[in-house]
């Protein structure tokens, strides 16, 4: 693969410690005892043993009661990962070099896909995050109360929350390194691009959560059953539709942006301050609802997105922690090993959030058991 090796590719492997031309086979193993430091192992081990679980969850919910909404999640965020992914990783195998240069490279990790260019953690945290997003969303009933484009929208708002505790830590711990010179990845928040902060963390979460809803979750709610064949072309739909959200739905900061990067800054600043003002005025208000009226819950409950949610929190505040002295150390953004460190008061910011979630995914009455289909809210279609 070394015809695959660009220049900027081969940089940034080269700051991370490895080399892009010794990289080979579609898949590769290594020693976690070999990798550039030990925060490496424990993120790859918490992110693959929490979407094992969340996989095999999903199966027994599937068979025992009857809903697919969490497995048609899960494979239908990995259909997005092998539909986004690899075009950034080898655009010139995808004839999109002339347009899209290479963005970022991940560090290698204990285990390896496509040439040191995919991770297993990554195949990992697009299922493992979007099921506790769309788990905590799904508890508080924001869909039943508000339907599939404000739950989706909260969806996002959630899955930023945890997800941008990690992406500002990645960075100075050398989980990957980011093309700072790429006009894509501008402008910079700090040590990471502006569009990794909205489209990433937020809008894919939305698109994803809107077609899962839509296509499954909705019908699972109105008490439909579906067949295998059926499931399988509506997680492939989820998955390639969620790919055009992902698109179409940061449009206006890429053809507005075309007037410079403080403009599509300013574009993206403004579409994720909509999703986080309807994802925090949608969940704060049903949480509040329930609260007043009990017996409103469904009783719907997700242990794994709660606890698991929590475990997320405490080893990221560990990772945080072990990083903390050399980011106070750091000179200009950048620490005393050459790395670029986050911003930690929006870190701050998303730690508080995805505990207040939590709390009022653990705090939300449940009741004894769930009412039956005909005695629920019924959800409110799209219009």
């Amino acid at each position: 693969m070394t015809d695959h090796c660009s220049a900027t590719f081969s940089d940034l492997a080269e700051r991370l410690g490895f080399s892009c031309a010794e990289m080979g086979g579609l898949v590769e193993f290594r020693s976690p005892f070999a990798l550039e430091n030990w925060t490496l192992p424990v993120l790859e081990l918490t992110i693959v043993v929490g979407a094992v679980l969340a996989l095999g969850l999903a199966v027994l919910r599937l068979r025992r009661q009857g809903d697919p909404t969490n497995l048609v999640l899960w494979f239908g965020a990995t259909a997005y990962l092998f539909v986004i992914e690899p075009p950034l990783y080898f655009p010139a195998a995808f004839g999109i070099e002339e347009h899209v240069d290479t963005m970022f490279a991940h560090n290698v990790f204990t285990v390896d896909f496509l040439w040191g260019r995919l991770p297993i953690y990554i195949v990992a945290i697009y299922p493992l995050m979007a099921t506790i997003a769309f788990e905590l969303v799904r508890m508080l009933g924001v869909f039943r109360r508000y339907g599939v484009l404000i739950g989706a929208a909260a969806v996002g708002f959630v899955h930023h929350c945890f997800y941008e505790i990690f992406d500002h830590l990645g960075p100075q711990l050398r989980w990957w390194e980011w093309s700072t010179a790429n006009p894509i990845n501008q402008p910079m928040f700090d040590s990471v691009p502006l569009p990794s902060v909205v489209v990433f963390a937020a809008l894919w979460p939305m698109s994803l959560a809107l077609c899962v809803q839509y296509f499954v979750g909705r019908h699972v709610d109105a008490g439909r059953e579906f067949t295998g064949v059926e499931l399988v072309w509506r997680t492939v739909v989820i998955g390639l539709l969620a790919s055009v959200g992902t698109f179409l739905l940061p449009l206006p900061a890429t053809v507005l942006g075309i007037a410079g990067t403080p403009v599509r800054g300013t574009v993206y600043a403004l579409e994720l301050v909509v999703v986080v003002v309807v994802g925090i005025w949608a969940l704060s208000a049903q949480w509040a609802r329930l609260r007043r009226e009990p017996d409103r819950a469904s009783g719907y409950v997700n242990d794994f997105a709660r606890w698991y949610g929590v475990l997320y929190l405490v080893v990221m505040g560990v990772l945080w922690a072990s990083a903390l002295p050399d980011f106070f150390a750091a000179v200009d953004g950048v620490t005393g090993n050459g790395d670029p460190i986050g911003n930690l008061w929006y870190t701050l910011a998303c730690f508080v959030s995805a505990i207040l979630v939590l709390a009022a995914a653990f705090t939300v009455p449940t009741g004894t058991r769930p009412r039956p289909r005909d005695e629920r809210e019924p959800a409110r279609q799209p219009a």
